[in-house]
């Protein structure tokens, strides 16, 4: 992957190394506790980030660990972990009179460098982390180096991949929009487009300069062109790479929905009230409700499937 340039970087680093609140803070504390030294590093990303509160919804957090194997006390919640990262993980720390309730993840350093590379398939972690996020905590400044070297390996796969979906001329507003809507259609998501394009209008002035940095990285012939009052570029991309480009997006499509399925039914064991998390999220994105019956909580694996087909009926989710 050619060397990024250094405004997409310090792009970046500014973006990443915004304060977070005490709130947060709270969070990782107690989350260190609990992991000691194998955690090295703690991701803040997703709505609460984007707002810059804490106070409403759910805080998601990504905890960067050594290895699966030292972060747990037993085998198989490792294991797991290996196979289908990330384990997801339900926290809540009282906080000034309140409480804050986070929803965190479990990866490994080396998975985060893997997963935000041209060298992983789906748009799981380079699609998320393509978008801003912040380090909360690095252990030292090697750690550091290491996750942002791997969010801007994240734009940079995210670009790549979605470039050839998108119509020439094209502004950066045209290239995240239809990268967004792209990698979360290859998820069960409950958002829908308008929701995605809110993503880059809420935050213009953080992608319209890494777009144009990103744009000396692809392995394209792209040109800036006179496009209306906002920067626009002209990609040359041979019929072949867009015909391939489609089909590996519909293949991401029906590999992440079958995935996101997998890691939902393996969450219900690790997210204490996470079937009510889903179901408020999904009520909260898309205004569809469902009731749960007692004996679907009794078996949560057999309640997770007739709940998300009755959902999916209902358009609740994509």
């Amino acid at each position: 992957m050619p060397i990024p340039p250094q405004l997409m970087t310090t792009q970046i680093h500014r973006r990443s190394s915004r304060p977070v609140s005490g709130g947060v803070r709270a969070l990782c504390d107690e989350i260190l506790t609990h992991y000691g030294t194998s955690a090295a590093a703690i991701l803040y990303y997703g709505s609460c980030f984007r707002r810059g509160d804490d106070r409403e919804g759910i805080v998601d957090l990504y905890v960067l660990v050594d290895s699966y194997g030292s972060a747990y006390r037993k085998r198989a919640p490792a294991v797991l972990n290996r196979l289908l990262p990330p384990n997801v993980f339900y926290l809540e720390v009282p906080f000034e009179n309140r409480v804050v309730r986070a929803k965190y993840a479990i990866l490994s350093l080396a998975d985060l460098e893997r997963c935000t590379s041209k060298a992983c398939f789906h748009s799981y972690f380079w699609g998320r982390f393509a978008q801003p996020a912040g380090l909360a905590y690095a252990r030292d400044d090697q750690v550091a180096e290491r996750v942002h070297r791997s969010l801007v390996r994240a734009v940079m796969t995210f670009v790549v991949r979605v470039l050839p979906e998108v119509a020439s001329p094209f502004t950066a507003r045209d290239l995240w929009r239809t990268g967004l809507v792209l990698s979360y259609r290859a998820e069960l998501r409950a958002e829908g487009p308008d929701d995605v394009v809110r993503l880059f209008d809420a935050d213009a002035e953080y992608y319209d300069p890494l777009t144009r940095a990103a744009m000396d990285t692809v392995p394209f012939d792209v040109e800036s062109v006179a496009c209306c009052d906002t920067a626009c570029y002209q990609a040359s991309i041979p019929g072949r790479v867009r015909y391939l480009s489609r089909l590996a997006w519909a293949v991401r499509c029906w590999q992440g929905k079958a995935l996101s399925v997998l890691r939902l039914i393996k969450g219900l064991f690790t997210f204490h009230g996470g079937l009510d998390y889903i179901l408020w999220k999904i009520e909260r994105h898309s205004g569809v409700s469902v009731t749960v019956e007692p004996h679907l909580r009794r078996r949560p694996v057999l309640g997770a499937c007739v709940l998300f087909w009755r959902l999916y009926r209902r358009g609740g989710f994509r």
